[in-house]
């Protein structure tokens, strides 16, 4: 097992790095958009080097995926691999807002082992090892329980028509965050319906699955982490109980868009 003091004190420290760098504090950035309305800034690039080798020296033995580094495929012939976002929710931290993290998990055949997410501008940091729980500033977590899906808590800025029976509650850009949300017990459910990658949810699932939620893709399937495509087809993550309604609500809105 890594020396977890070791990994959280540079997890800590790339969210010093960020926080250093981002428009709320008053700092300067350069941010640019690598493709059409997805941006990525000059800090995404700092932490991510940072992580890359922090990471690297303690743990040499694992291969390495981020979203800022190029995809090399020989890392799935490893059955330990870092799992990296330098800044999840960068819209919000160019923008100086405050909904943005660093997420790093460590995948073991498949499976996230060890995942933490820090949030600086949010005073946070949340860390789970698989099998020992989960915890936020070191106060263990407890996800929603909740058992009626109508009126569920949904971070979102706005509700389809079909959704009008659920409820609204602040949204964070980082969809880790979110996911964290529900593990923390200030959210319900959270649902993307679009192709999504391992490195923004692997910390954050392992978060929520730990604090006692339900985790699966869009379609109510186990997700898998260190795949040769690195995407699954949405994410789910709810209180167990209503986990199937969500998949059934769900179900042929994912049908047509995957």
């Amino acid at each position: 097992m890594i020396d977890r003091q070791h990994l959280e004190a540079i997890v800590r420290e790339a969210g010093r790095i960020a926080h250093s760098r981002w428009p709320g504090a008053g700092h300067d950035l350069q941010s640019w958009d690598k493709t059409p309305g997805n941006p990525v800034s000059e800090a995404d690039l700092e932490v991510d080097r940072f992580l890359k080798r922090e990471l690297g020296r303690l743990l040499p033995s694992a291969a390495w995926l981020s979203e800022e580094t190029a995809d090399d495929k020989a890392r799935t012939a490893s059955g330990l691999i870092w799992l990296v976002d330098p800044i999840d929710g960068t819209r919000d931290f160019v923008r100086g807002r405050p909904g943005w993290a660093v997420s790093v998990a460590l995948v073991s055949a498949g499976k996230p082992l060890v995942g933490m997410l820090v949030a600086p501008a949010r005073g946070e940091e949340w860390v789970a090892v698989a099998g020992q729980g989960a915890t936020r500033n070191g106060e263990v977590i407890r996800a929603s329980q909740r058992t009626q899906f109508p009126g569920a808590r949904v971070p979102t800025h706005s509700l389809p028509k079909e959704d009008s029976d659920l409820v609204m509650v602040d949204q964070p850009n980082s969809i880790a965050l979110r996911i964290a949300m529900v593990a923390a017990d200030e959210a319900d459910l959270v649902a993307t319906l679009r192709w999504g990658y391992e490195w923004d949810i692997a910390a954050a699932t392992l978060i929520a699955r730990e604090a006692g939620a339900e985790v699966t893709d869009a379609f109510g399937r186990p997700l898998a982490y260190n795949k040769h495509d690195p995407r699954d087809f949405g994410v789910l993550v709810c209180s167990p109980a209503i986990h199937a309604a969500a998949v059934e609500r769900l179900a042929e809105r994912a049908k047509a868009l995957r």
